[in-house]
């Protein structure tokens, strides 16, 4: 996969305790890759991170990105060949609650890293992951693209743009040269799958309260996501790393798009229902929206250029999508000893999925 090239190289995830920095860490030991991480802490209890035993498996440091010095100490002792930067605070509603944190995390803490890449020997390739709240969502039908204007009506969505601003600074200033590391940017969000327990976040708001037979109380059913599996764009960063590796010229100093087709969309009522199919039980019920502190309705990507320039696109249908997500909860709730084996698991099978119906990256 990836043209072999993460098989031995030294990969420094930032966030590797996350969601994603997880799922992404498991993946890299899997290609081979020599992984060190980054992070100021494992977020939640339980936590993927945990259930996989990373702790044990990959180069494990804590530290806080918004920490130049220590962060800088840890880049001197791993030597990086590619990083993976994916440490931010991520949460919309937190990012009301504390605007300052998230803009020093989002924005600062990006900052950090591309400054201790640029004054790295050893680093060859950057990939900053931001988010598709990035763009400035005046909630028309088609799809953003990577050239629509940054920006946010909230603290979180505006740190997201102000940190690919930042990024582009830095290429264009310190990354653009021959023999410079190569930058680029991916952005993709609504992201669902096995081993996510964050707070305000639908499928575990959901998973949490039908394993305690409660009722799950929803803020706004009617708003649309472009909802992927955690694999999907976790193949679009690792194929994106590989690109820059290869010196591919297109990616160089590019932002990307990495999601579901845009018109592949589906309501937060429906995904609950795809997702209580697979629970029998469940119940949810809808609640009023705070209006003091909205959320977007209506949000599409355009991942025409990833295509075009990365043959990239995404492997699941949206039944194939929630049946993974189903399974792996199912499963940890029923023997949770057995859920790191299925993530592995369904690793395999995402990759199999993905070279049954062409794509490149995958190719043996």
């Amino acid at each position: 996969m990836f043209a072999g090239i993460y098989r031995g190289r030294r990969v420094l995830v930032t966030g590797h305790t996350g969601f994603k920095g997880s799922w992404l860490a498991l993946w890299l030991t899997e290609l081979g890759a020599r992984v060190a991480g980054y992070s100021d802490r494992v977020p939640t209890t339980p936590a993927h991170f945990d259930v996989l035993g990373l702790a044990g498996r990959i180069d494990h440091h804590i530290g806080d990105v918004r920490d130049r010095t220590a962060l800088a100490k840890v880049f001197d002792a791993v030597q990086p060949e590619i990083v993976f930067h994916l440490a931010a605070q991520s949460l919309v509603r937190v990012s009301y609650a504390d605007p300052a944190a998230t803009f020093e995390t989002n924005v600062m803490g990006t900052v950090n890293v591309l400054e201790c890449a640029r004054t790295s020997a050893s680093v060859q390739a950057v990939v900053v992951i931001t988010s598709d709240k990035c763009y400035r969502n005046v909630e028309w039908v088609w799809g953003y693209r990577e050239t629509d204007t940054l920006g946010g009506h909230d603290p979180y969505s505006g740190s997201k743009g102000a940190a690919e601003l930042a990024a582009f600074a830095y290429y264009h200033s310190f990354f653009a040269g021959a023999d410079a590391a190569r930058m680029a940017t991916a952005r993709a969000g609504n992201v669902i799958g096995g081993g996510d327990w964050a707070a305000d976040r639908i499928v575990p708001d959901c998973v949490r309260a039908w394993a305690s037979g409660e009722v799950v109380s929803v803020r706004s059913p009617h708003a649309t996501r472009p909802w992927q599996h955690v694999l999907e764009p976790l193949s679009g960063y690792l194929n994106l790393g590989a690109a820059l590796w290869r010196r591919h010229r297109p990616a160089v100093g590019s932002a990307y798009n990495f999601g579901p087709e845009a018109m592949v969309t589906q309501s937060v009522g429906e995904l609950i229902e795809a997702l209580r199919q697979r629970w029998p039980g469940a119940r949810w019920e809808s609640t009023p929206q705070d209006t003091a502190r909205p959320e977007a309705r209506l949000l599409r990507l355009s991942c025409d250029k990833a295509l075009a320039e990365l043959d990239w696109h995404a492997v699941l249908t949206f039944n194939e999508c929630m049946t993974m997500t189903g399974d792996w909860y199912r499963q940890y709730y029923a023997d949770a000893t057995q859920a790191a084996a299925l993530s592995t698991a369904q690793v395999s099978e995402y990759v199999t999925l993905a070279r049954r119906r062409g794509l490149a990256w995958a190719a043996e």
